[in-house]
């Protein structure tokens, strides 16, 4: 059952007609690692089919919709090791999304290796141009096909009732044996006693119909089988809570959404073009006009919430784990725009990057750079902060300076930009296209130089400072530590603007003589005692200068901290293990999905005030702008949420669990009630009810379980998002995986007020 769409892409282009044929290439995994396998793209122009000539019936494949890119040449580590053995016109990688491992290739000759580039290119292209009726004219169809293949158990291209209820079980949908044996005979036109094609594809829609949509198309119908431009009017306004130009925005959504021309030209709106607008961008819960970038751009760096990696260049744990230029690959194509670099003498004169008296691997720091100047501004032109952990001899610095130098060149920002002696720090806008270090600095920016002397007190990435904290020699350390210290090289510090790294002392000490460009790093834990104890002074200190909170060192795992919390506190450079998927990394995709995804976030307004207000994160009801809000979620059904168990005949329970993330005072979760049994089209159509006492930092996080009453429950997905960018009123939620990519077609459909703390809700429309 190949797309008709897929198919007449496909014809025409050599290079995509050579990859139907298919080609013997070796899959490269390490430099003694080098398999051949049999690759070969199916007829719906969407999947790689791939199986190794010994390996039977058994073969794997992966979807042209989960490729980011492919690289071509020696672009990875791996292909690098054998470089001396394959030239680089044979040999290519595909990237993946999400944190999936590259897919390294060799090809038998140049040539075949440009058509499956060529080709792989076309195929990503097409996919990001089509528009959304036709994403969705292909990829059903796909997804049909996909189960389609897995229930027909002889091959034979038709589908036995008896398959069809083994197929229901894969879909993850109990259903009842009479109803589904009814929908059966439906499908069956020919009257064949079996499904196949368009017989099947009937079936599938009949066994999605969406009777909670119907519903409220039905409310708001005058007639029952459309929506006039009136009747759209009236949803956008007591639906969809819209208050603004409805009658212009009605319009545009039938233009846009509705398949029928008949129906376009009655301004009308029919069933199916409503079910394609509640499906899109434009129905989910995040505002698209969130998406791009909407914010002031033009505030100094401190002012605004910065994506931050920690160990940036460990793929795995802290102890043992791979260190790969990957890693900063991966983090810079997320939006990360501060990525951390630990540095210490290597071989042959060359600085290296690892993480210090570990056994990680270790990697060159001039690759690290290199990396870094090409992929900085991929996603984002806005700058990208550089932070260095430097423990390397006078002597490497020097050859550290010479590679910031020789490989960023003009990208390195290596002086202010307004004035010798600026007064605050310079704005994303100004900054575009900059990287910028951060690292110790001989003198300040008002007087660089200074005679040579350069700040010794060590700062918290000096030290072991969570030892500290649990009471270890904390004085013997930090001589020990002072004494091996190396000197600073006047070149290295030459590459230091406006992020000089220094030794915190107090908030009052720091309010006398501290600078503007002086930036503190602290571990979690004293970050988070510097919250407990002064909260909004550490608020206002975040006004005016940056703050790095990074993991303590037990986190030997490479598991993350909540940054909600710095967050609440004003921390700007909250720096996670972006290898490390769970809640944080939820949260800090969910935070930095607005603005363009630029990573940079604009803090609200009372956080950016340095003078006298105070706002205190413990208790926003004594802060300038208290504006409470109440936030109600109905949660109505989920659709075709994936199957976690491999248990066979196993389907899933699902639950929806709401999580409030924002002060302490917000901190909250609800649940649904499971649904026994049913992944497939789970109706819930429970309320849940949240107060927000400062809803500009509160973050919104969905999940989905499946419910286990003898153990924990099993993940099924997820979605994060702003408070400040939730659309109201009846919106689909499109799940993600733990690691933060799209498990499509698995949604939720949910309704959402947001009022005033004065205002009781209403109830959502019926």
């Amino acid at each position: 059952m190949a797309s008709t769409r897929g198919s007449l892409r496909i014809q025409g282009d050599d290079n995509l007609q050579s990859m139907l044929v298919g080609a013997v290439m070796r899959k490269i995994k390490s430099r003694s690692w080098k398999k051949q396998r049999y690759f070969k793209l199916q007829d719906d122009g969407m999947t790689i089919w791939y199986k190794s000539k010994k390996a039977g019936n058994a073969h794997s494949t992966f979807s042209v919709s989960d490729v980011e890119l492919v690289r071509e040449g020696h672009q990875s580590e791996v292909l690098l090791s054998i470089a001396d053995e394959f030239p680089a016109e044979r040999c290519f990688t595909v990237v993946f999304r999400g944190r999936r491992g590259n897919l390294d290739l060799v090809a038998e000759s140049a040539d075949e290796a440009q058509s499956w580039i060529k080709g792989m290119r076309k195929l990503i292209e097409n996919l990001e141009n089509m528009g959304e009726r036709e994403k969705l004219d292909h990829v059903v169809p796909r997804w049909i096909s996909d189960w389609f293949k897995k229930a027909d158990k002889n091959n034979d291209g038709r589908m036995n009732f008896k398959e069809v209820q083994d197929l229901l079980r894969m879909m993850n949908v109990d259903m009842n044996e009479h109803h589904a044996h009814r929908l059966y005979t439906m499908a069956d036109k020919s009257q064949s006693g079996s499904l196949e094609g368009d017989e099947f594809v009937l079936f599938y829609k009949m066994l999605t119909q969406r009777e909670d949509v119907l519903r409220i198309f039905q409310t708001f119908s005058s007639d029952g089988q459309k929506l006039s431009h009136g009747d759209l009017e009236d949803f956008l306004r007591e639906g969809q809570l819209e208050g603004e130009d409805v009658q212009q925005h009605a319009k545009e959504l039938i233009e846009l959404h509705e398949p029928s021309d008949t129906a376009k030209q009655l301004n009308a709106m029919t069933f199916d073009g409503f079910l394609m607008y509640l499906g899109s961008a434009e129905g989910g819960v995040f505002n698209p006009r969130r998406r791009t970038v909407f914010q002031d751009m033009d505030q100094p760096l401190c002012h605004y919430f910065i994506s931050s990696s920690h160990n940036t260049y460990l793929m795995e744990d802290q102890l043992r784990g791979q260190s790969s230029v990957e890693g900063y690959i991966r983090a810079l194509k997320r939006g990360c725009r501060c990525v951390e670099v630990d540095c210490w003498d290597g071989p042959n004169g060359e600085p290296i990057v690892y993480h210090g008296h570990t056994l990680t691997s270790k990697i060159l720091f001039k690759d690290v750079v290199a990396a870094v100047g090409s992929y900085a501004f991929k996603v984002s032109d806005y700058p990208v902060l550089l932070s260095l952990e430097n423990h390397c001899s006078v002597e490497q610095q020097r050859v550290m300076a010479q590679h910031l130098d020789n490989i960023l060149g003009d990208k390195l920002l290596k002086n202010t930009l307004d004035g010798p002696a600026p007064a605050r720090l310079p704005s994303p806008q100004s900054l575009k296209r900059k990287i910028l270090l951060k690292a110790k600095k001989i003198g300040g920016l008002e007087d660089p130089g200074l005679n040579g002397a350069v700040d010794e007190s060590p700062t918290d990435e000096d030290e072991p400072s969570e030892m500290d904290e649990e009471n270890l020699h904390r004085e013997s350390v930090r001589r020990r530590v002072k004494r091996s210290k190396p000197r600073l090289s006047q070149e290295l510090s030459d590459c230091v603007v406006y992020c000089k790294s220094f030794h915190f002392r107090s908030f009052k000490h720091s309010r006398v003589h501290s600078k503007f460009y002086e930036v503190a790093s602290f571990t979690e834990s004293k970050a988070r005692k510097l919250l407990r104890e002064a909260g909004p002074e550490f608020v206002r200190h975040n006004a005016r200068q940056l703050t790095r909170v990074y993991p303590t060192g037990f986190r030997a795992d490479s598991s993350n901290f909540n940054p909600q919390e710095m967050w609440n506190a004003g921390c700007q450079i909250v720096a996670l293990n972006f290898q490390t998927a769970g809640e944080a990394m939820d949260l800090n995709d969910g935070l930095f999905g607005q603005n363009g995804g630029c990573g940079f976030v604009l803090k609200p307004e009372f956080m950016r005030d340095s003078g006298e207000k105070r706002f205190d994160p413990d208790t926003p009801q004594s802060g300038p702008d208290y504006r409470p809000v109440l936030l109600s979620i109905q949660v109505i059904s989920g659709q075709q949420l994936p199957k976690v168990n491999i248990k066979e005949g196993s389907i899933v329970d699902p639950l929806v669990r709401v999580e409030i993330h924002g002060v302490p005072l917000d901190q909250a979760r609800q649940e649904t009630r499971y649904i026994e049994n049913n992944g497939f089209n789970p109706v819930w159509n429970d309320s849940l009810v949240f107060t927000l006492h400062s809803p500009d930092l509160a973050l919104v996080r969905f999940v989905v379980e499946d419910y286990d009453k003898t153990s924990k429950n099993d993940f099924v997905g997820q979605f994060a998002l702003p408070l400040t960018c939730m659309q109201q009123g009846y919106r689909h939620i499109h799940l993600l995986s733990r690691d933060g990519t799209s498990i499509a077609p698995a949604s939720l459909f949910v309704h959402v007020r947001i009022s005033d703390l004065d205002q009781t809700p209403a109830d959502a429309p019926e």
